[in-house]
């Protein structure tokens, strides 16, 4: 069913008992479970997950379709997308959510279960801990943080609360992914060499720059920006833009990187681990429209001697692989530069990106995976393992622990491209060793009156 269409009521909860959600029930007797009663208690036995959303911009907009059957109330500080979001939930359910421009005051409500979490970066911590602390379980997009002391605390937040938490670096559920880190554990390309990841380029499109102004009526500025440090409006540091600006995101490194490297940890068998030695070097932008890196280069390295090359924009094959030039344009039909990972192993290369695992040389894919080798979790919906975890209350495929460390690379690219200088990280430990300097840059200062709570 699309969602961009106009759909009958009818049609909608035949599809929806279809997709086999269960929650035709709670629309044919919504007041079975928003009675007063169970708001109340906040007890909700049906199979109808109450779902609140916090932000409903882009990539909010994109979480609350594909999960449209449980919204029953979105967030946001900008009433335009607030309206849009109430306007598409009504439509397309038949239902009127609530609405609520303090996500503080969702998290007291006790008839939402579970909140989704599509805010800017540097607004992902808070919202995902008070959740936690609240009894929501919570799926929040990647990268999971904006800083590595904010990770720490979202773990332990977590495990302390007993929250299904779901990182939304929802390559994990594509099984293209899963083969290719499925592979590779098992030793199909032997042992693995070196990895390389390209990302895509800062697609900055809203040349001339402009001056700061008045922020927009429909615009809570001041709780947009929140626990990040006050600066003047401008149209070109909020929503989609927003993440190439430091206080509030990491630039394609955590975007893309949050994707392509939290793959690279999990074929690696890194999820609780990450690299040791971080060096990285950067070219900005001569107009400083903006503050990340145009163009960025940084080197991980990994105690079992795997070296990851992750570049942007792209990866030119012929400068990083010179001697498997025509192997790797053979994997990448006939070109010279790619968005995504490739392995290097002993044996053979491997390409995995989005819809699409080639190897070379073809021969590797003769040998299936077989149920006696190593097998990983696998899901094929990132929203509906979150949606089952919740009600078996195992694991879901990224949860916070994953999540954390998967951003945790990426914030330790980018404060070796800021600061110049090469890090040298403890996984066990959780820090940066020999350079106080350097360490000052795992966590950052909230504005007041914001913090994050105390362990």
């Amino acid at each position: 069913m699309s969602l961009h269409r106009k759909t009958s009521r009818r049609d909608f909860l035949k599809a929806a008992g279809r997709s086999g959600l269960g929650v035709a029930a709670g629309f044919v007797f919504p007041n079975l479970f928003l009675n007063r009663t169970r708001a109340a208690s906040g007890k909700n036995p049906s199979e109808f997950i109450r779902v609140g959303f916090i932000g409903t911009g882009g990539q909010g907009m994109a979480n609350l379709k594909a999960l449209l059957p449980h919204a029953t109330a979105v967030c946001d500080v900008d009433k335009h997308h607030l309206v849009s979001a109430v306007k598409l939930v009504a439509t397309e359910t038949g239902r009127q959510p609530k609405q609520f421009g303090d996500y503080r005051k969702m998290l007291e409500d006790k008839s939402i279960d579970a909140v989704l979490i599509a805010t800017p970066d540097h607004w992902h911590a808070l919202p995902a801990i008070e959740a936690c602390e609240a009894g929501k379980d919570v799926y929040c997009e990647k990268p999971l943080t904006l800083t590595i002391a904010e990770g720490q605390k979202i773990v332990k937040a977590a495990a302390r609360t007993k929250r299904i938490l779901q990182t939304g670096s929802q390559q994990r559920s594509e099984g293209k992914f899963l083969q290719a880190a499925e592979y590779i554990r098992n030793g199909r390309l032997g042992k693995i060499k070196r990895v390389l990841v390209g990302l895509s380029g800062v697609n900055w499109t809203t040349d001339p720059p402009v001056r700061d102004s008045k922020p927009p009526r429909e615009l809570d500025y001041d709780f947009w920006l929140g626990p990040a440090p006050w600066r003047p409006y401008n149209k070109q540091h909020v929503h989609y833009y927003f993440r190439f600006f430091w206080d509030y995101s990491g630039g394609q490194m955590t975007n893309w990187g949050a994707h392509h490297l939290d793959i690279v940890q999990w074929a690696l068998g890194m999820d609780a681990s990450g690299p040791v030695e971080i060096e990285g070097r950067g070219e900005f932008d001569p107009a400083k429209r903006f503050e990340v890196p145009v163009k960025f280069a940084v080197t991980y390295k990994y105690t079992n001697a795997v070296t990851v090359e992750c570049r942007s924009p792209l990866i030119q094959v012929a400068e990083l692989l010179p001697d498997k030039r025509e192997q790797a344009r053979e994997i990448l039909n006939g070109k010279d530069e790619f968005h995504g990972t490739i392995f290097e192993g002993e044996k053979g290369l491997l390409y995995v990106n989005r819809g699409v695992v080639r190897v070379w040389p073809e021969e590797i894919f003769d040998e299936p995976i077989k149920s006696t080798d190593t097998r990983l979790y696998a899901s094929t919906d990132h929203h509906r393992n979150w949606l089952d975890c919740i009600k078996t209350r195992q694991a879901p495929i990224c949860d916070a622990q994953v999540g954390h460390r998967s951003a945790t690379v990426c914030h330790l690219g980018n404060i070796s491209l800021r600061t110049g200088r090469k890090i040298h990280w403890n996984p066990a430990t959780e820090e940066i060793v020999g350079d106080a300097e350097a360490a000052k840059w795992v966590d950052k200062a909230y504005r007041k009156p914001w913090k994050l709570p105390e362990d």
